[in-house]
Parts: structure tokens; sequence; C-alpha cells
């Protein structure tokens, strides 16, 4: 009976507020220097990665050039995001087009299952 009444007065005792403001205190505490040394500095932005195409001055994507259209599809068949491939809007919208293409000619497979059939890919 005793503890019965002891639980519910600690149960009605005011709890301490947790503020934005405190919690902003709480989570600002930094680890002491010796122990933020160790760890590696990242310096400034990185840098954008520059697209393929671009680079090498290609103004037209070649339906037909199967073996740099695989280098934008995945193990499994799809075809890379331009996270992925690193390529521009305008050309990954012209590389979904011409791998579109390609596929529908059979120069490169749909799907993963072709690709284990038939290997990495056609060589024709």
């Amino acid at each position: 009976m005793e503890n019965e009444v002891q639980q519910q007065t600690e149960q009605d005792k005011p709890q301490p507020e947790t503020s934005p403001a405190a919690a902003r205190e709480a989570s600002a505490t930094r680890p002491p220097l010796e122990a933020r040394e160790d760890r590696p500095r990242r310096r400034g932005r990185f840098r954008r990665r520059v697209c393929p195409m671009c680079e090498n001055k290609i103004s037209f994507v070649d339906y037909k050039d199967f073996n740099f259209l695989r280098r934008f599809i995945s193990d499994r068949g799809r075809i890379e995001s331009r996270r992925k491939s690193g390529a521009c809007a305008k050309h990954q919208r012209a590389l979904a087009q011409a791998i579109k293409r390609a596929r529908h000619l059979a120069l490169i497979p749909y799907t993963a299952e072709h690709i284990r059939v038939s290997g990495v890919g056609y060589y024709r």
C-alpha cells in the first residue's frame, strides 16, 4: 500500500520542461578537442561530376553503339539514374531514348534474365 502511494506521488511531481532552446543547448555540447582531432575534416563543397557526353563533346547518342550504352545500364538491366551515371539532363534523356531503341532492336537486353542467358550482352 505504501509503495502504491509513493509511486503516485512520484508521478504527480512536475517534470522539468524540455523546451526547444534547452534541447539545442544540450545537443550543442561538443566533444573535447582531443576527440575531434582524429575525425577526417571535409573542406568546402564537392566538385560536380562532369557529364561524360559533354566532356567528350558527343552531340548525338547513337543507339547502335551498344558498348557505350552498356555503361549506363545496371547489372539488372535497368537504365541508371542521372545521379549514378553523372549525365546531364539533356544527355540523360537522349541516353534513355537510345537505350530503348537499342532494346527494341535486340542490341542490348531488357532484363537481367536475358543478361544471364546471353552473357554480358550481345557482341555483334
